[in-house]
């Protein structure tokens, strides 16, 4: 059977319209501060994929006003599930931009939890983005992602093990400096932005570091900004696998 749900949370960016818009819908700016590797075909009608890990996912653009909407549905499955995302972006005085983030649709069985961790990590995804916004507005991230199995330990000792490889103190805190070595490529030196019970973010002066505990996985998808990323998620998935080694 399945359940409708909708979510909605708004927030003000220090940014332009324009530049919510361009961080919101297109393919350099998504792939700056969301997961993945994205492709935006920009038109109604047109197609919007994700691509993290192998896996592939695709919606269709269902609205499409430049620098005020933009909303998409995903397929709908054989027992017609499906999700509905739309951004609403509105300027305000001061160069600020107001954006309201919508996400409706059909859930299964497991509606409930599934609508919990969707109410989790919405707030985090749009404090990514105004991270991005704020710290590196006008520069394109290059999006890496990496996973590793937990070999049977419990989410608690995935975070653990996360925290233990970020040289943080347990419990993490807001402002606290992390540092990951070693690690072929620049490591991880900067600030702790964000922490709960499954992520922590990291920024450094030229990338924003997400690290994951999801069901006992650890995940870590950084976005760069420096000058020189090649190689960068052979060395991620080295020093993931390796942690939970």
């Amino acid at each position: 059977m399945t359940h409708p749900f909708e979510i909605e949370q708004e927030t003000t960016l220090p940014a332009s319209p324009e530049q919510v818009w361009e961080a919101t819908t297109t393919e350099p700016g998504v792939d700056s501060w969301f997961m993945g590797r994205n492709e935006v075909e920009p038109r109604e009608g047109g197609v919007v994929a994700m691509g993290t890990g192998g896996h592939r996912e695709e919606s269709v653009i269902t609205g499409y006003e430049p620098g005020k909407r933009f909303a998409i549905r995903t397929p709908t499955s054989d027992d017609g599930r499906f999700m509905a995302f739309a951004y609403l972006i509105k300027g305000r005085d001061g160069g600020s931009t107001v954006l309201r983030a919508v996400q409706s649709g059909l859930l299964g069985d497991d509606w409930q939890g599934e609508c919990d961790a969707l109410r989790r990590g919405r707030p985090f995804h749009l404090h990514t983005l105004r991270e991005y916004l704020t710290h590196f507005p006008g520069r394109t991230g290059a999006p890496v992602f990496a996973v590793a199995p937990s070999d049977g330990r419990s989410a608690r000792e995935v975070l653990a093990a996360l925290t233990h490889g970020l040289s943080l103190p347990d419990p993490v805190a807001l402002g606290a400096r992390a540092r990951a070595e070693p690690m072929d490529l620049p490591p991880p030196d900067g600030e702790v932005v964000w922490s709960d019970d499954e992520r922590i973010e990291v920024r450094t002066a030229d990338g924003i570091y997400t690290f994951l505990n999801f069901a006992g996985t650890a995940l870590m998808f950084p976005h760069l900004f420096g000058p020189d990323t090649e190689g960068a998620e052979a060395a991620c998935q080295h020093w993931l696998t390796g942690l939970l080694g």
